[in-house]
């Protein structure tokens, strides 16, 4: 009897522990690039009905990280000094090494450096260029996206983050999290399981890219495989929060094996950079999207971000 009681329990515990594995992968609406909709979430800039080919004026709001020269970032729709990250974050659009996804294509020699991870649990890719080639004001320190933003409608609304890394065929990455500057980046997609929120925490915003996706930031371009790293701000039983009065270290980048190198990325496509004198998009102009306080970066303390080695409240110097 004792041991049938203890059987049952172990089958509850279990069931429990099952029961929350699909708790934490269970979401509102789940995408393929073939059928996401016009516009994923009320009040969007663009749309998530992309198309094929490339566009320079493109408002797609679809990114992937497949691999080292196949990977989007998000930035601003238009140039200008006006359109720093702390201020477009909620309509920024995707920029593309490759073209085919119907979004925009990052100029070739844009990027300096790209190196692509691939974990059990998620892909990365962290790097360096002129990001001013796409539209970043130069000195911009940069900011944090994510797909949940003040509002849970995401930065940018309605972006979605697709890869074929996994398994060769596109699923919709629901958690992720891009740190941009105008000279750094750093993109991590999660595979959709119980550890993703924890491994793609947008939290951190002011903690930077090194502090959050701790990689390589030097220049070339590589693809690895890698061990996954430890989610970022817990450290054993205890959980960072921002604002706390001390800041702890960076997790060491986890390791890396089976590398790869190549000599260039691009696309081989007669895009020119952005014109920085432009306007920026008259959607964030003449109405600020909800949750977003329309001040500069310099001005902001909610999202503002610097992407390299940043001291923190106890002057420890944080990144690599």
């Amino acid at each position: 009897m004792a041991m049938a009681r203890l059987s049952n329990s172990v089958v509850l515990i279990l069931s429990l522990l099952a029961f929350q594995g699909v708790r934490a992968q269970t979401y509102s609406a789940t995408y393929l690039p073939s059928n996401a909709p016009n516009q994923s979430e009320q009040g969007q800039f663009g749309t998530n009905k992309c198309g094929t080919g490339y566009n320079q004026t493109s408002k797609c709001q679809n990114a992937y990280l497949n691999s080292v020269d196949d990977w989007c970032i998000f930035g601003p729709p238009d140039p200008g000094p006006e359109s720093v990250i702390g201020n477009t974050e909620r309509i920024e659009v995707a920029w593309c090494i490759k073209s085919g996804y119907g979004t925009r294509v990052i100029p070739d020699g844009t990027i300096s450096g790209a190196h692509f991870v691939q974990t059990p649990d998620y892909v990365q890719i962290t790097g360096v260029g002129d990001l001013t080639k796409i539209n970043i004001p130069a000195g911009d320190e940069g900011g944090e996206l994510d797909p949940h933003g003040a509002d849970g409608n995401g930065n940018p609304i309605g972006g979605l983050v697709f890869s074929n890394a996994f398994t060769g065929q596109f699923a919709q990455l629901h958690e992720w999290t891009n740190f941009v500057s105008s000279s750094e980046f750093c993109f991590r997609g999660c595979k959709d399981g119980p550890r993703a929120p924890a491994l793609c925490q947008h939290i951190y915003d002011v903690m930077g890219c090194y502090w959050n996706m701790p990689g390589n930031y030097g220049k070339g371009f590589n693809k690895c495989a890698g061990d996954t790293g430890e989610p970022m701000g817990v450290y054993g039983s205890s959980t960072f929060y921002q604002g706390q009065s001390v800041t702890p270290p960076a997790h060491p980048a986890p390791a890396t094996s089976s590398c790869t190198t190549t000599s260039s990325i691009g696309n081989n496509l007669p895009v020119q950079s952005a014109n920085t004198s432009k306007r920026r998009s008259s959607f964030y102009t003449s109405s600020p999207a909800s949750g977003t306080s329309g001040s500069s970066v310099a001005s902001r303390t909610s999202s503002v971000t610097n992407l390299g080695p940043t001291k923190s409240p106890n002057g420890a110097l944080m990144g690599a």
